[in-house]
């Protein structure tokens, strides 16, 4: 059927996506008759705290949001931020003739599709609809070739959305409890940040060695042109037979490694300067010239973890920032399924992409027949393309009216889509060895090697980059000169060079996507949203592009590898990856699975992931029982790291610091690490810096009219000054007596403030006098900065030493300028980002009270953790302000429903009075007394429930997604 002839048969038909932009899109294709919407992502999922659980559940159902006890029935609430949405589409549904499901083809959406279903109801036929790219031909033959729900894959991801709320709600509370409160563990993230952690582990072990070579400038002594350099520089290679040590050979302590030194020479500074003098007058010939063809195929198109890789080196985005920019360019029909781990092209690409190699480079560079990349990944996520410009014509970078990141991530999918159908690069790799006898008898050898290219085949179109900046790329010619075996050298110049093996590099995003994939932990298309979780929870922060894990991760990982070590298993992690894959195959089933993973029950199949070995004493029977036997964690071990000479680091709940000896014993020293220190860097040497410096209090000496003693602190909120207050004041209570205390302004410091700065710093409040009407002015230091205050009339003033400075002419005069209304002047905006395809009007990004948001005039949404001003893009903005405006407007029913509770009461006991017969009056008593039972033994038991919301609402915090 034609998706416009529905129209003159008088249906309507309701089409669901999941974003109001791919909305927007699909709607142009459909034309009349078609009413197109969004569920703004997941309309339902599993509670976010014990208040939205329905009250029938009890027990562990209300902590966990799983039925454990039940087959692991999950429950399941629309989100309080969808209600509307979904008000919105029932409305819609209501009028329509047909439901297609036109949600995403992998498991969240077709899960995603399941939970419509089961929310809407719908009395109307349903159809599924799938596509993998917004073209106007691929959505009308989505919608002329729907298919049935797959079931195998909602339960596969029901089965996913279960086990990791398991793990993040029952492993997450015992971090809280021997660590710090508000931590998160997940089955995804906790590995990826072990990853990090142990990185960091290798770089603060690593010994670095020094190493010494020669590298030699030789000349054929004839003239030389580009083609036939006339000098070629080379590297000691050899000295009598022995290979000269390079960095590899050293192991991570510094030492040689596996050769023994018979086979391999370690040159030391004396060693190497020495040779390089008894080299001076040495003739130097060519002993051998080695010369190989060099041949390099195309680049597999991308799948998402090698967009992510490639968008990092090239781009330097995040893997979140890559996938955001990606989602638009295929809600906006420019780019396929950007989610897939597959690396095949259909037909149609493959003739777009061969039609394009020939227009723009030539018929010789187009190869005979198409190049097939069918290799997919292990637990793929289900079959898709790979990631390719849309349509059956390739648009060029030019073409599509991009701008930006949307311009350059097209760009490089358009450059590697049309890279991948093109001949390989070949050309020669040459390596020359150059021999000449020291002064002293000695033989050196050095070499040298080259690359030619003589045909760039697909490098015209693309180079992969290299997560090592110093790497040679692909397409980088070295050119040698044209010698032959016995040809003359002159030595023009013979250096000796030091080096230093170097830590192992830090994971980057990049790498560590790659290292994920490599181990097949996880999913790729979760990949981004990992990374943003544990940098987000605090557990690993960049510098530059690095990823350094925290001191607060050392101790996470700490307790997780001593007492769930299976938990966070390399192989055990991979290994329930496949067992998830069997259950969305049908190999196995969901609730025998869960069963043996939460209680350890039934027997695990061989080779799966409950059978897996552990070899640490772990004593994994069942997750619940090993989160219930917590008597064996020592808190205070677990968060504890020696540095040397009897220094500890230690992670408390208010960050790291270090510390020497014990507390309250004689020498015991203290102080903190700043929380920005990558831990690699902090040495006995900077540990000893720090304790070195001044800490605790600075006594500044005594208030001469109180006779009190002053100190300088130095804060969680920063420096302050304060007074000791005499021993028996009262400090709680009717008489209680708070100290004066007062923040340092920004130009002090606390080593360096006076008692006299002190004790103004205290008189603040400063009266400065009053005006015609006798209103006292005063000048005050607040949260916002100094202000003048007069009544409830306050006026900003431009610096903190106007506090002590002002006068009260001064002040009168500030007072007589009309007051900004609001807080302040109108801000300009921090970044424009566009017009909103929803509200058509310009979107920017401001600077709020509570922080950067973006508006559209009408709707304002703050910007979350992860967004910055800097990174953010037009479609990120639109996302948010489509979120809020699906939340709908705030509610204001608190102080109407404590005012009507009087009321009611009211009404109802004038009305039980009126009707009040002996039936009545003993149902009345019945009733409360049956209250003041149910009060009395419910006492102990309300305080329990208290505590258990409270944890349930604190545990919908931690994260438990992957």
């Amino acid at each position: 059927m034609s998706p416009t002839s529905e129209t003159a048969q008088g249906g309507r038909r309701l089409v669901i996506v999941e974003s109001p932009a791919k909305a927007k899109t699909i709607k142009g294709y459909l034309g009349p008759g078609y009413v197109v919407e969004a569920s703004v992502g997941h309309i339902r999922d599993l509670p976010n705290g014990a208040a939205e659980v329905p009250e029938k559940y009890t027990g562990e159902v209300r902590r966990l949001g799983v039925d454990v006890e039940h087959d692991f029935q999950p429950v399941y609430v629309v989100n309080a931020d969808k209600k509307a949405q979904v008000r919105k589409l029932k409305e819609q549904l209501a009028q329509s003739d047909e439901l297609y499901l036109a949600t995403d083809e992998d498991r969240e959406g077709e899960a995603i599709a399941w939970h419509l279903l089961e929310v809407l109801k719908p009395k109307v036929p349903v159809h599924r609809m799938v596509f993998h790219e917004i073209t106007k031909d691929a959505i009308r033959e989505a919608v002329a070739n729907p298919r049935e729900l797959n079931q195998r894959m909602v339960d596969a991801q029901e089965t996913r959305r279960i086990l990791d709320r398991l793990y993040g709600y029952e492993v997450s509370p015992v971090l809280w409890k021997k660590v710090m409160p508000k931590l998160s563990a997940g089955r995804v993230q906790s590995v990826a940040t072990r990853l990090v952690v142990e990185r960091e582990r290798e770089r603060r072990a690593f010994r670095s060695a020094e190493y010494w070579d020669l590298t030699g400038t030789f000349a054929t002594g004839r003239a030389g042109d580009p083609s036939d350099p006339s000098v070629l520089s080379a590297r000691l290679a050899a000295v009598d037979g022995r290979r000269v040590a390079q960095g590899r050979d050293f192991g991570p302590d510094g030492q040689l490694k596996g050769a023994s030194t018979a086979q391999v020479l370690h040159l030391d500074e004396g060693a190497a300067r020495g040779l390089a003098a008894a080299l001076e007058s040495a003739a130097f010939s060519v002993r051998s010239v080695e010369s190989k063809p060099y041949r390099r195929s195309p680049y597999a198109p991308f799948r998402t973890t090698t967009l992510q890789q490639e968008a990092s080196r090239k781009l330097g985005f995040g893997a979140k920032a890559t996938m955001q920019v990606a989602q638009k360019l295929y809600e906006n029909g420019f780019i396929t399924y950007m989610r897939t781990d597959s690396t095949t092209l259909s037909e149609t690409a493959v003739a777009a992409a061969r039609a394009q190699v020939t227009q723009l480079y030539g018929a010789d560079y187009l190869p005979d027949r198409p190049r097939t990349y069918a290799g997919k990944v292990k637990n793929a996520q289900e079959a898709h393309e790979a990631i390719r410009p849309s349509g059956d014509r390739f648009r060029t970078p030019a073409e599509t009216g991009l701008s930006g990141d949307q311009f350059r991530l097209y760009e490089l999918i358009w450059k590697r889509t049309v890279a991948s159908q093109m001949k390989d690069a070949v050309g020669n790799s040459v390596t020359v060895r150059i021999a000449g006898t020291a002064s002293d008898g000695r033989d050196a050898e050095f070499t040298a090697s080259g690359k030619t290219i003589t045909f760039h085949g697909f490098m015209k179109a693309y180079v992969e980059g290299a997560d090592d900046p110093n790497a040679e790329l692909d397409d980088r010619e070295r050119r040698l000169p044209q010698v032959g075996e016995g040809d003359a050298l002159r030595a023009d110049e013979i250096t000796a060079d030091g080096h230093a093996t170097k830590p192992p590099a830090r994971y980057t995003e990049a790498s560590l996507v790659k290292e994920l994939e490599e181990r097949e932990i996880g999913r790729p298309s979760t990949y981004a949203s990992i990374i943003g979780t544990i940098l987000d929870r605090g557990y690993v922060f960049k510098k530059g592009t690095a990823l350094v894990p925290s001191f607060l991760s050392f101790a996470v990982v700490n307790l997780l590898e001593k007492h769930f070590g299976r938990l966070v298993d390399y192989d055990f992690t991979a290994k329930m990856e496949d067992d998830l894959d069997c259950i969305a195959r049908g190999e196995a089933q969901a609730v025998p699975w869960l069963k043996r993973f939460y209680f350890g029950e039934g027997a695990a199949p061989k080779g799966s992931a409950a059978d897996a070995g552990n070899g640490d004493g772990d004593h994994l029977g069942g997750l619940k029982a090993l989160v219930t036997d917590l008597g064996a964690i020592d808190a205070r071990e677990i968060s504890s790291f020696p540095v040397g000479d009897g220094i500890v680091l230690r992670v408390g709940r208010y960050g790291p610091y270090i510390e020497r000896g014990e507390k309250d014993t004689e020498g015991h020293q203290r102080a903190d690490v700043p929380d920005d220190l990558a831990p690699d860097e902090l040495t006995v040497e900077y540990a000893e810096e720090l304790l070195a410096k001044p800490s605790g209090d600075f006594a500044l000496g005594k208030d001469p009219v109180t006779g009190h003693e002053i100190v300088a602190k130095d804060g969680r909120y920063g420096p302050y000054v304060t007074e000791i207050l005499p021993e028996g004041t009262p400090k709680t209570g009717k008489n209680a007596v708070k100290p004066r205390t007062a923040s340092l302004f920004k130009s002090m410091s606390i080593d360096t403030v006076t008692l006299d700065e002190a004790l103004k710093l205290m008189s603040l409040p400063r009266v400065v006098g009053a005006d015609a009407e006798g209103v006292e002015i005063t000048a005050q230091n607040g949260r916002y900065g100094p202000y003048l205050k007069k009544g409830t009339d306050s006026r900003s003033l431009e610096n903190e030493d106007q506090l002590f400075s002002i006068t009260l002419e001064q002040a009168l005069a500030i007072y007589a300028q009309p007051k900004q209304r609001g807080r302040a002047a109108a801000k300009p905006p921090l970044k424009e980002l566009g017009t909103d395809p929803v509200s058509e009007r310009p979107v920017v990004v401001k600077d709020g009270r509570f922080g950067p948001y973006v508006t559209d005039g009408e709707t304002n949404a703050t910007l979350r953790t992860g967004d910055s001003v800097e990174e953010i893009t037009p479609e990120r903005g639109y996302e948010l302000l489509a979120e809020k405006r699906a939340k709908g407007p705030a509610k204001k029913t608190a102080k109407k429903a404590v005012k009507k509770a009087p009321a009611k009461k009211t009404a109802a006991k004038k009305t039980a009075t009126a009707t009040a017969t002996k039936t009545a009056a003993k149902t009345a008593a019945k009733k409360t007394t049956a209250k003041k039972t149910a009060a009395k033994k419910t006492t102990t038991a309300a305080a329990a429930k208290k505590t258990a919301t409270a944890r349930a609402t604190a545990a919908s915090k931690a994260s438990a997604e992957e």
